[in-house]
């Protein structure tokens, strides 16, 4: 059978702001059909989603390179002398595979790698699983520190020390998972059953009309000044951008549910938080002093079979602002006409159902149905996901 995927595009204006900077602390902006566009890249997009989802969930997972730290830490606070608890630290990384972890032994073992975890209990678990194995572990520590004489007046090099805590304990620990880690997948080099399919495929948003850096001076006045001092006690320039964006997103199904072992409704429901993230969250960069807490002007969904679909295409060419001004208009019709070339092009054969809501006054030709809230549009999405319309299945016959 084919894949079964969800395709969101979302249209959405932001006021001057700046969602997501870049290495000199300015909007990060790219090329697209030779004019310069505004973008949020899809690391950000994707962070913040899984953060409200976990916030919703009460399920944190912690992206982090101080687990060894943090367990030797946690056994110093339990009375444990601080060599035995360092190299405990040591053991964590050590044992989690065949060749166990590169870390840093000055800073208390830190991982080279970032680890994504499920941060729940996974400290005072793998401190529990320490103490369980402390006579080993105090084994170890002597004899990596003995360094007998060889009778030449020379020191033996000590042995790397060997995997002392369980692995298959460690990496079971280091392998759970939680819903935004079904979602949006990790990668772990080495450790098996810890790496996870990404069902999550996301693009850069990016405005569709060009869009320039725009300069904000501002200044801070001094509130208690010496006599004779004059003007602002901080000068400085800021950078925002402004515009209508397209946003793009697909999650792969068939790989949700097999993450999930098989849970369809685990995975439905998921699905329905997802989503409702996607509609709702803005990337909080200077959301302070520029509160951009808008919400979509538009949002689409399909369902395919096979593969997924972008509408980007349709903003090759920078759409121009209306008569009256302003984008989102012009974007929307750009989006629906597309959407109709698309449908001659490869045909609406995988396609197993699409819709839209929208502030509009106009309604879609090539969006599919449309739905007056974007609860409604919710619900149908996961009504089209659950369908059983016959699927091809194979690839070519």
């Amino acid at each position: 059978m084919y894949d079964r995927y969800l395709a969101l595009h979302a249209v959405q204006h932001f006021p001057p702001s700046c969602l997501n900077r870049g290495e000199y602390n300015q909007p990060k902006t790219l090329t697209v059909g030779n004019t310069t566009r505004a973008i949020i890249s899809s690391q950000t997009q994707r962070r913040h989603w899984s953060v409200d989802i976990q916030c919703w969930l009460d399920e944190k997972t912690a992206r982090t390179r101080r687990l060894p730290p943090l367990v030797a830490e946690a056994l110093r606070e339990a009375g444990w002398p601080d060599d035995l608890a360092h190299f405990a630290a040591g053991q964590i990384a050590r044992s989690a595979t065949a060749k166990g972890m590169d870390t840093n032994p000055k800073e208390g073992h830190r991982t080279q790698a970032m680890l994504l975890l499920a941060a729940g209990s996974i400290v005072e678990d793998l401190a529990a699983l320490c103490a369980r194995h402390r006579t080993a572990l105090e084994k170890g520590l002597a004899a990596l520190t003995a360094t007998p004489d060889e009778g030449n007046g020379t020191r033996k090099r000590p042995k790397p020390p060997a995997a002392l805590l369980p692995s298959d304990e460690v990496a079971a620990c280091l392998s759970r998972r939680t819903a935004t880690i079904n979602l949006f997948g990790r990668m772990l080099a080495g450790l098996n059953g810890a790496e996870v399919t990404s069902a999550v495929q996301t693009a850069p948003a990016f405005t569709t009309h060009s869009a320039d850096l725009q300069p904000d001076f501002f200044t801070a006045l001094e509130d208690w000044p010496a006599q004779g001092d004059n003007g602002s006690a901080h000068l400085d320039t800021a950078f925002v951008t402004t515009g209508a964006f397209y946003r793009y997103t697909t999650v792969n199904l068939t790989d949700l549910v097999r993450n999930l072992d098989g849970n369809h409704s685990e995975a439905l429901r998921l699905l329905r938080l997802f989503m409702r993230a996607f509609i709702m969250t803005v990337p909080p960069a200077k959301k302070t002093s520029t509160a951009p807490h808008t919400v979509p002007d538009l949002v689409a969904y399909a369902v395919y079979d096979g593969r997924s679909l972008t509408y980007a295409g349709a903003f090759e060419q920078p759409v121009q602002a209306s008569h009256r001004g302003g984008y989102l208009t012009p974007t929307y019709q750009a989006l629906d006409a597309h959407a109709g070339i698309l449908d001659k092009l490869i045909g609406t054969a995988d396609r197993i159902g699409h819709g839209y809501a929208t502030a509009q006054s106009d309604n879609a030709t090539h969006l599919g149905t449309r739905h007056d809230s974007f609860d409604a549009l919710i619900d149908a999405a996961l009504t089209d996901v659950t369908s059983t319309a016959a699927t091809p299945t194979t690839a070519a016959a």
